[in-house]
């Protein structure tokens, strides 16, 4: 069935399967699916019993961003030497002590960024430098001479697929034939870096996630054999989720069996390198340490290929997020955001965890008020116990983690458009200018607020706002507003002179507050209002800020607000009454 309104897409149209219970009537679609396997007819899953998912992550592993290689190569316009530069700087000063920088054998700009590091002190002493390279002579002739004399900590990166499909598609070797292809490499890293003390080896069985699992394990140990991986000098054996095909279970299992299977298990790092084309990289990586993983390579908010390698700045603020020390700081987001930006010539999206713009924005009138209430309760709390805002347990709803740990403000946290209710209205008011707004005031200003918005479809700024409530509340009516042309309040005595349509009216009173006497005084001059409530409250704040009265009245049966604004609270009063008493 084609739609009218969508003529390319096909509306599903098949039967309801029997099965499906009374509450589910979607129906059969025309989507290809049965062209493709699932992954446990693709590659066998041998784990039965696991121990991952009763774990907790109460660690942060070790991070090693490859945002200068993978994410690199994923770039339509690969960085040139300075943004490279400045992505490593950042790096370096977020706290990251091993990082994957090229693929110098790939590329001449690589090569030279490695000798930049080799030749100068940009990198510290104590960051380990990643150089990567397929398993081929030449290259590692190549990659090896890129890191000649760097006094850093060095690991060769060697990888091969070794998937069926890549074995008989791409490269037309057998399973004992790839076999001695990658030794034949790792005989030639050990030949030109094996006495190098400060060289150590990775090896990538490129898509781990779709290789036989005794074949990815035979070549891992082989490997490690070869290599001689000890607790003194470790091997790393990165199992990268190169094309994501499978739940994040199937991952943590597949890490898990080879965590426990690895010979030489004391002296391997076991890493892990998810990719993301199911949108699961996160979870994959998450449930891979659980399973046993060390090591996890991805890159600062989640460039690569398709769509992306894992994201480990979610990875690490999720960390932050139950109380885990990430290792990394994140204390200027929006400074490593935009270094990530420049760098990659790619915006990072505004709901992106964490980091994106709107992520710590609510719009809805419900998350409003309950966030308005939760940062309430957090100062009161802190300042009950004595403790700073900064170290107080935080509890604030709909805010995972406090955006000041990120270095933001909260003057993003509430935004009102149409969907915004009275709590986010009062909130940017009273933030913004200091004003706090009666709940029945809330209520009305906030049915003011949307229709506007309504009308505009546009979101309000807290200055829009503020005229919106000036233009409604105080400079209502101005025009036809009685004139007060003088008052004195003296030891109970009232004295107050109104000018009501051209007739001046002197009235005074003994023992009756202001408000009553200059309503007392309206009355006098035909103008019936009564004031049902008044609320103080200030513009701004400090010594110099003005007095602003709000007041709920009635005429006749209709009741509203006015609001008067002046330097004294007095006057800002009378001014309020005013602005009633034309309704």
């Amino acid at each position: 069935m084609t739609s009218r309104t969508f003529p390319t897409l096909s509306t599903p149209s098949g039967p309801v399967p029997a099965d499906a219970p009374h509450w589910n009537r979607q129906r059969g679609s025309q989507m290809p699916s049965h062209r493709y396997l699932p992954v446990h007819d693709r590659v066998l899953l041998p784990l039965a019993e696991r121990s991952w998912p009763t774990r907790r992550l109460t660690v942060a592993p070790l991070w090693v961003p490859v945002d200068l290689r993978d994410g690199n190569q994923a770039l339509a316009e690969p960085m040139d030497p300075a943004r490279k530069r400045r992505f490593f700087e950042l790096m370096v000063a977020m706290g990251y002590k091993e990082i994957e920088v090229g693929y110098p054998s790939a590329s001449q700009t690589d090569f030279d960024f490695v000798r930049l590091l080799a030749e100068t002190d940009l990198a510290p002493e104590d960051v380990t430098i990643v150089v990567f390279t397929a398993a081929r002579t030449d290259l590692i002739e190549r990659t090896v001479a890129s890191v000649d004399g760097i006094r850093n900590p060095v690991v060769i990166h060697v990888y091969t697929a070794t998937a069926p499909t890549w074995r008989d598609v791409v490269l037309g070797r057998s399973r004992a034939d790839l076999k001695e292809l990658i030794l034949d490499a790792g005989r030639d890293v050990l030949s030109l870096a094996g006495d190098h003390s400060n060289v150590r080896f990775e090896f990538s069985p490129e898509v781990f996630n779709l290789t036989e699992p005794d074949y990815v394990l035979d070549i891992c140990d082989a490997m490690t054999t070869l290599w001689d991986a000890t607790p003194e000098r470790p091997v790393i054996l990165n199992l990268p989720a190169t094309v994501e095909i499978a739940s994040p279970n199937v991952y943590a299992d597949q890490i898990e069996y080879m965590h426990r299977n690895l010979a030489r298990r004391d002296g391997v790092i076991l890493s892990v390198h998810p990719h993301n084309d199911r949108g699961t990289g996160i979870a994959c990586a998450e449930l891979a340490v659980l399973a046993g993983a060390q090591r996890v390579e991805g890159c600062i908010f989640g460039n690569g290929e398709r769509t992306g390698n894992v994201d480990i700045a979610t990875l690490a603020l999720n960390l932050h997020a139950q109380g885990v020390d990430p290792m990394i700081d994140f204390s200027d987001i929006d400074e490593i955001r935009r270094t990530v930006e420049h760098s990659n010539g790619i915006e990072v999206h505004a709901r992106h965890p964490y980091v994106g713009d709107l992520v710590h924005t609510a719009f809805s009138g419900t998350h409003q008020d309950a966030i308005r209430k939760g940062l309430a309760e957090h100062r009161a709390r802190a300042a009950h116990e004595g403790v700073a805002e900064k170290d107080l347990a935080w509890r604030v709803p709909y805010l995972p983690i406090d955006p000041a740990d990120l270095g933001r403000g909260y003057d993003a946290v509430i935004r009102v458009n149409s969907q915004s209710g009275k709590g986010g209205i009062a909130y940017l008011l009273e933030t913004g200018y200091g004003v706090e707004l009666p709940r029945r005031l809330q209520i009305d200003f906030a049915r003011r607020v949307q229709a506007q918005a309504d009308a505009a479809g546009a979101e309000f700024s807290p200055e829009e706002l503020w005229a919106l409530f000036t233009e409604s509340y105080v400079d209502r009516g101005a025009a036809e507003t009685p004139e007060l042309v003088h008052y004195r309040v003296d030891d109970g005595q009232t004295e107050i002179a109104l000018r009501i349509d051209g007739v001046d009216i002197a009235h005074r009173t003994d023992r009756v507050g202001p408000v009553e006497s200059l309503v007392a005084a309206l009355a006098s001059g035909g103008i019936q209002v009564d004031v049902l409530s008044l609320h103080q409250t200030s513009i701004g704040h400090g010594t110099d800020s003005d007095a602003l009265t709000l007041i709920e009245y009635r005429i006749g049966t209709e009741s509203g607000w006015a609001a008067g604004r002046a330097r004294s609270v007095l006057d800002a009063t009378f001014a309020a009454v005013l602005r009633a008493a034309v309704g």
